[in-house]
């Protein structure tokens, strides 16, 4: 019988620990989208309500007529941005790894740079560019100014470096051009790296609540993170309504993760044959 070592048992411990910590809120919000407001505020910590209902999801979605609108909103705005980053981060990643230009070093210094910039300095200044652009209460405004990001170039340079130039210049001597090979080599075997893009680069649109608070005013573009915050006023706040909506809110996150689990936890394995 095999026997645990102290060191790799108390990792398990730890790990079961924290694992403990992170679900009991999660499974708590998950009780309280069925149970009734009086019983959320009453004080009572139970995970099962006492009083099972429905009327939460029901009044969101019915009665909330702007709900569907936000829910609409956040996919958009998350799988339009999150496409047009792993197509621009890749490329840029790419050309940083395998393309010599004029500039290449310092531009490659300019984007290590800029990771080290905090996003609130910027909030400013992008708000200025957009209300030039008329861009303001628009989906544009939430997307074209995110569809890069320097932290996955970065990530995907790092990526491409590694990647054999043996498959490249087989693809070449195949009659394939620079962006045949990039798209129709590079790309396909990427599939771990850009899994790992797509879950962080939807959960950073997901989430953002600042950006769309500066952007959008009207209620109707609202983004979900945004408009879960009018159920919150300033003698009651609805909580029942907000961990049925939170609920909502929180399962495209874990579809996107289910569906990139197997690439985003797999290696790959490079070979001349591959």
């Amino acid at each position: 019988m095999k026997k645990f070592k102290p060191g790799k048992l108390l990792l398990y411990v730890i790990l079961i620990l924290y694992a403990v910590v992170t679900l009991i809120p999660f499974l708590w919000a998950l009780g309280s989208s069925f149970k009734t407001l009086g019983e959320i505020v009453s004080g009572s910590i139970n995970f099962f309500p006492k009083e099972f209902t429905f009327d939460n999801y029901k009044q969101i979605f019915l009665e909330q007529k702007l709900f569907p609108r936000w829910l609409f909103n956040s996919l958009f705005i998350g799988v339009a941005g999150t496409l047009l980053n792993l197509l621009f981060n890749s490329m840029a990643g790419y050309a940083l790894a395998r393309l010599s230009f004029p500039g290449k070093k310092p531009l490659f210094i300019l984007i290590l740079a800029i990771l080290m910039i905090p996003a609130q300095v910027t909030m400013i200044p992008n708000y200025l560019i957009l209300k030039e652009f008329g861009w303001l209460n628009t989906y544009q405004g939430m997307i074209i100014p995110a569809m890069i990001n320097v932290t996955f170039i970065f990530m995907m340079r790092q990526f491409f470096i590694n990647f054999p130039k043996e498959l490249e210049e087989a693809a070449e001597i195949d009659g394939l051009n620079r962006f045949g090979v990039f798209f129709r080599i590079v790309l396909p075997l990427a599939k771990p790296a850009l899994a790992a893009q797509a879950i962080f680069v939807f959960m950073g649109f997901w989430n953002d609540f600042m950006r769309p608070l500066i952007i959008m005013s009207d209620p109707t573009m609202f983004t979900l993170p945004l408009g879960l915050n009018t159920f919150k006023g300033q003698y009651i706040s609805y909580w029942n309504y907000i961990m049925a909506a939170s609920m909502v809110f929180t399962l495209p996150v874990l579809l996107l993760y289910g569906f990139f689990n197997r690439y985003f936890i797999k290696g790959i394995s490079f070979t001349g044959g591959k």
